[in-house]
């Protein structure tokens, strides 16, 4: 958990380090770090930096405004992102765990009936309901819904863990409402993905789509701060390998969700100042729009 100091620290009140190490964020004392607040120079590690018109700053200084007697609105600075600073940065990821969690919880009490009708399906007869039920069938919805559920305790409890872990310095770095275009625009290609390829009649489910999108954006910031990628490299290589390696994972998914995070990621923290939300959310929509014509096509054929 965050725990934010109450006055400053200086470099006396840091812990003791070694004379090659490198200084620990003052917010957060496990985290070793290069990058220091431009106002107060404090250490600040990536959760913790805000984009500035220089450098980076720390939360307080955000918060406290900008100092030449303006309101704190007026000059605050935002997310390497350009997203504005909330005071909780992980809002966002505990509602989408929260939704998963309570979907989950309905699928145990209603059971089958309620997962069926609002799992991925392509096309196929569901004797549950007498009918033949799924995307092609007129019910799109599916490619959303699919992402808030989930087939076993086992399932929800990694897929939350990732999410929290992943998504709650991401959302952090990225502002609140990049964050959430992140998130849904890499489940929607997930979907699409497994609807394109996956076996009509095969039942999909799962927000690994969404999650694998903010491992790709999480590498793609990484990158742009110049941070030691390995780590986050070898956490996406043991999930390609249980991905490829495991049996009944929808494989489409996680490839369609980190293609479109990496994409949608290296638009939000490369993109120009001046033309940043433009592009953001112009390149959002781009991959919207990928998913339509490719749910169409597969309609078409499912037709």
């Amino acid at each position: 958990m965050d725990q934010a100091p109450g006055s400053p620290q200086g470099p006396e009140e840091q812990r003791p380090q070694d004379a090659q190490s490198l200084p620990v964020c003052y917010r957060h004392p496990d985290r070793e770090t290069g990058v220091r607040c431009t106002r107060c120079e404090r250490p600040i590690c990536p959760e913790c930096m805000v984009s500035a018109s220089v450098g980076f700053q720390c939360p307080e200084c955000v918060r406290g405004g900008s100092g030449t007697g303006h309101a704190p609105a007026a000059a605050q600075p935002r997310t390497i992102a350009g997203g504005t600073v909330a005071a909780d940065p992980r809002l966002a990821t505990k509602i989408l765990i929260g939704l998963c969690v309570a979907a989950y919880l309905v699928q145990r009490v209603v059971g089958d009936r309620f997962t069926e009708h609002f799992e991925l399906l392509g096309q196929a007869y569901v004797p549950l309901f007498g009918s033949v039920e799924g995307v092609a069938e007129g019910q799109p919805y599916r490619l959303l819904t699919a992402m808030f559920l989930h087939a076993s305790p086992i399932h929800i409890i990694f897929n939350m863990m990732s999410l929290w872990w992943i998504g709650g310095p991401l959302e952090a770095a990225l502002g609140r409402a990049r964050y959430l275009a992140l998130y849904f625009v890499s489940g929607l290609a997930g979907s699409a993905l497994t609807y394109l390829i996956a076996a009509p009649n095969q039942p999909s489910l799962g927000a690994s789509g969404a999650i694998f999108g903010l491992f790709g954006a999480t590498a793609v910031l990484m990158r742009r701060l110049r941070y030691d990628m390995r780590p986050v490299i070898a956490l996406l290589v043991i999930n390609l390998i249980f991905t490829f390696g495991w049996a009944n994972i929808a494989w489409q998914a996680h490839i369609g969700g980190l293609v479109a995070g990496v994409i949608t990621g290296y638009a939000m923290v490369h993109a120009p100042r001046e033309r940043r939300a433009l592009i953001q959310y112009g390149t959002c929509a781009v991959v919207l729009v990928v998913v339509v014509v490719l749910t169409l096509i597969r309609t078409a054929q499912l037709s």
